[in-house]
């Protein structure tokens, strides 16, 4: 009887310690990752020295909506995305593309912004017209981002990548290279910052959406989030935002 008694509660400790393991208390504070290199969604505040723009002006507003306490750290596009999906980051809000490959490694809220891909050269470039004529060209784009997977999938082109797509749209204007593919928004914001120097060409070419991406041991937060993301668009949260950084 004593046996049974024995095994019985040694039973229960280890059920007790399995489901306490797997169904661990949420961090007091969360770790979203962000690369403030992409105007006009991911800056940094010149006054406030803050990480300001579309993407945490929208993620601020989540966490407030959905109470969650979170903590935005600035780091390169490559490691926003190699840290959620090392966990190294809870989330992330960094013009993400939703795409099948990412989702083997990271979970994804409901998308928040349409984009797409499109080419920006130099000012006075009269040879490229859209992306077809990119063979032989030197085309740049920022390294883990859809703009340079595109990139590589140019018969002839020769693809340079970039830590910082502002560096890529740079070396256009220094004429290092013949053209940047990237995000529309994006390039729209540094076109409008240098509209003497650089001018997109041909029409968006893909269609992608942006998420926040999240490490698939917080799958509790995809709810969370999406239930945020859901009110904020009934509300006219986001569009509001649109208008306020992309100006559509």
């Amino acid at each position: 009887m004593k046996r049974i008694w024995l095994y019985s509660i040694t039973a229960f400790v280890l059920s007790a310690t399995l489901f306490y393991g797997c169904n661990q208390a949420p961090k007091s504070k969360l770790t979203v990752a962000c690369d403030a290199t992409w105007p006009p969604f991911e800056i940094v505040n010149e006054q406030t020295k803050q990480l300001d723009g579309f993407g945490p002006e929208l993620m601020r507003a989540i966490a407030a909506k959905a109470g969650l306490d979170i903590e935005l750290v600035n780091v390169g596009f490559d490691s926003v995305l190699a840290g959620v999906s090392q966990c190294q980051y809870d989330m992330a809000v960094s013009s993400i593309t939703i795409t099948e490959e990412r989702k083997k490694t990271i979970l994804f809220s409901d998308p928040y912004f349409a984009a797409g891909q499109i080419v920006t050269v130099s000012k006075d470039n009269t040879t490229v017209k859209n992306k077809d004529d990119l063979a032989g060209k030197t085309v740049g784009g920022q390294i883990g981002t859809t703009g340079i997977i595109e990139a590589g999938k140019i018969p002839g082109a020769k693809v340079k990548t970039f830590d910082e797509v502002g560096f890529a749209f740079q070396a256009v204007i220094n004429g290092q290279i013949d053209a940047v593919i990237a995000d529309n928004p994006i390039a729209a914001g540094y076109v409008n910052k240098s509209k003497d120097r650089l001018m997109t060409v041909g029409p968006v070419f893909t269609d992608e959406y942006f998420g926040i991406a999240i490490c698939r041991k917080n799958a509790y937060l995809v709810p969370k989030v999406n239930a945020a993301l859901k009110a904020l668009k009934d509300e006219g949260f986001i569009d509001s935002l649109s208008k306020k950084w992309v100006g559509q």
